[in-house]
């Protein structure tokens, strides 16, 4: 089945869960006390996370652990539930970031720095890109783990060709591409725009690119006004120049990007270009017909903006998925935990599995195995970008916490309609993050 993001993160809350998460329910062995481990199901994630666990207790006899598996969704209710009731279990997975940072603040996960430190070789192995949505305050409080999913400019090839035009190197590209497309009756860009978060990638990379990462990080560690920053103006003014010149597909806000008709607009030649994340390469060459395979599927990273001060090698995206530890675990519990981290994550059995399933593992030294697969070059394409990035910025709405990024997703819909100004949603947003 292919992913969306959707099935992977599992954001607004009152969207039907995908498809591939219908199914609930709980695996593995047990025995005796244990560590207790709760994540998503839905495969073929599923099964990969279940094979880790049974690989881990197949070689530690002694320490088990006991995994049980929720809807997306469902998984999000009960885990806050089982937190702030101190009944977590003993491995919380996650998406790092502001959720996270929830957590830490109320003393229910684990400090992991001097483990780190100790295990330096555990560290060393991973893409250092990840760390960073682990980290609050400069301390360590997950393991990263899991595959990384950078956000990609995606093109078709056959679309450039008709129309004579090569893939744009620049923002004044972008910009410039915009009425050729739209001459020969060709949306510019795909865009699922009632999913909201598909309008919130254009920002992320043009608040990057434009400012720099220090433009958002000044709005995570909620420092006052800093959505007012005059790079943030000039990111939100360029996006909103972007739709009044038509550079999306007519009727963008009623398009869902749950029912993949955004990437379908790409693959039939009915939008030349489309941003989104590394997921979108199996679902096109799941429903594309041959699309992929012919080569007609182009992708980069999102380009410069003229004048910016970003480092064009930044990416964003989801830059892992992340292992927690409770604070309220037994000691027992917490070095099956640590143990777990240290000798059953993304070893290479798993590292194979991401693999097969069209994902990017976040362990460095993976080249030879991506070169084997059958999606060799979009895969060696999303490690060069996610190993080489020097600052891998985490979606939006997984950095804030939960009710920050609510306020922020239904005031981009707003910007995307033009029924608000820049500096109306920077206000709207400084309201909700600033200290």
């Amino acid at each position: 089945m292919a992913l969306s993001r959707r099935t992977l993160l599992g954001l607004a809350a009152g969207v039907p869960v995908s498809a591939a998460l219908a199914a609930c329910g709980s695996s593995g062995p047990g025995k005796g006390g244990g560590a207790t481990y709760w994540y998503l199901n839905g495969q073929p994630q599923e099964g990969v996370r279940a094979g880790a666990v049974a690989a881990f207790n197949k070689a530690h006899p002694d320490e088990q652990i006991k995994d049980t598996t929720f809807q997306n969704d469902a998984y999000k209710t009960k885990i806050k539930t089982a937190i702030g009731a101190g009944r977590a279990p003993s491995i919380i997975w996650g998406w790092g970031g502001g959720t996270l940072r929830t957590y830490v603040e109320a003393g229910q996960v684990e400090d992991l720095t001097s483990w780190f430190a100790e295990h330096s070789d555990v560290k060393n192995r991973l893409f250092p890109s990840s760390f960073g949505a682990a980290t609050v305050n400069g301390k360590i409080y997950a393991m990263p783990c899991e595959a990384v999913q950078p956000i990609i400019l995606y093109y078709n090839k056959k679309v450039f060709e008709q129309v004579g035009a090569k893939p744009p190197t620049s923002w004044d590209d972008i910009m410039a591409l915009v009425p050729k497309f739209n001459a020969k009756g060709i949306a510019p860009f795909s865009l699922g725009g009632q999913s909201r978060w598909t309008n919130m990638m254009w920002l992320e990379f043009l608040f990057d690119r434009i400012g720099g990462p220090e433009v958002f990080q000044a709005i995570i560690e909620g420092e006052k006004n800093a959505w007012s920053n005059p790079d943030a103006i000039t990111a939100l003014t360029k996006v909103q120049e972007l739709v009044k010149a038509h550079g999306f597909v007519k009727g963008f806000s009623s398009i869902t990007a749950d029912s993949n008709a955004d990437q379908a607009l790409l693959y039939t030649g009915r939008a030349a270009m489309m941003l989104h994340g590394a997921w979108s390469y199996g679902i096109q060459k799941a429903d594309g017909g041959d699309f992929v395979s012919s080569g007609a599927l182009g992708y980069m990273t999102f380009p410069p903006v003229e004048g910016g001060k970003g480092d064009p090698s930044d990416t964003v995206g989801n830059p892992a998925q992340y292992l927690s530890i409770s604070s309220k675990a037994s000691a027992e519990q917490k070095k099956i935990a640590k143990d777990f981290f240290a000798t059953g994550v993304l070893q290479d059995a798993e590292v194979k599995q991401w693999i097969d399933t069209g994902s990017v593992p976040i362990r460095l030294g993976t080249e030879k195995l991506l070169a084997a697969s059958k999606s060799a070059d979009f895969l060696q394409f999303t490690y060069d970008i996610a190993s080489k990035a020097k600052v891998f910025g985490q979606s939006w709405d997984q950095a804030l916490s939960p009710t920050a990024a609510e306020t922020l997703l239904d005031n981009i819909v707003k910007l995307f309609q033009l029924s608000i100004s820049p500096q109306q949603f920077a206000s709207n947003l400084n309201a909700v993050t600033g200290k």
